[in-house]
Formats: structure tokens, C-alpha cells, sequence
């Protein structure tokens, strides 16, 4: 296997909701889709993020839709520096997120903080003094 993730798919409770989230909040860059598609596609440096509807996803893998809570996986955003974490937590809640964890010092030497989307799937943003930052 390659080592390589290809697509981070996340279940969404208001599939319309969450793309004006991350397309018109987050200002991610949507890849053209058919009126009435019921998945969106954002292209990312290395990877692409798609939002599907939680029942019709959990129906593809032939799993349980009713989870709830920490589902035990978070994403993350690395920045360039403190500064920019601190702006992408601003630009999520203004979008329509809710800030979890507010940026503080890390215990690594980082500085990071957490935020939600509107179906709770949480987000760090960090930055990591230690690695180089390639975009």
C-alpha cells in the first residue's frame, strides 16, 4: 500500500449547511458539481475533503448512523505561525464553528487549539515550530 490518504470523507447532518461552512466560510475551493449532488468535493494540497450525508455514509460502509460524541479522530491544519492559528480559529467560528479549545501554549513547544464544524467534527490548528512548513 501506498502511504498516502487519497480523501478525508466526513458525515454530514445538513450537506448544504456544511458546504457553505468550509466553501463560503472557510473559503475552501469546491470542486463544480450537478444541482442536487448529494456529495461535495474540496481539493487540498495533497489531498481532497469530501461531505456526505452521516446516514447514507454510514449505509456505504454497512455501519450504525447513530453514533454520537467523540467519534476518535480529529483533523489538523498546520500554519506558518502562532499568528495564523489564532486567525483560522477567528475565521472558523465566524463561519459558523464553535471554538472548542482556545490556542494556547502546547506541552511540544507548539501552539495549537481546536475548533468544531456545525456537525461537531473537530479540527486542530497548530503550529509547530519544530517542522517546515510546505504549504
Amino acid at each position: 500500500m501506498d502511504p498516502r490518504i487519497s480523501i478525508v470523507t466526513l458525515g454530514v447532518a445538513d450537506l448544504g449547511e456544511s458546504v457553505r461552512f468550509y466553501r463560503d466560510g472557510l473559503e475552501l475551493p469546491m470542486q463544480e458539481s450537478e444541482d442536487g449532488a448529494d456529495i461535495a468535493f474540496f481539493e487540498l494540497a495533497g489531498t481532497w475533503l469530501a461531505l456526505y450525508p452521516r446516514t447514507a455514509l454510514a449505509d456505504d460502509a454497512t455501519v450504525s448512523s447513530d453514533g454520537r460524541g467523540f467519534d476518535g479522530i480529529t483533523l489538523a491544519h498546520n500554519v506558518e505561525s502562532r499568528e495564523q492559528v489564532d486567525s483560522v480559529l477567528g475565521d472558523a467560528v465566524s463561519a459558523g464553528g464553535d471554538l472548542v479549545k482556545p490556542a494556547t501554549e502546547t506541552e511540544w513547544g507548539g501552539y495549537s487549539g481546536y475548533f468544531a464544524d456545525p456537525d461537531g467534527h473537530l479540527w486542530e490548528v497548530a503550529w509547530n515550530p519544530y517542522w517546515e512548513f510546505d504549504g
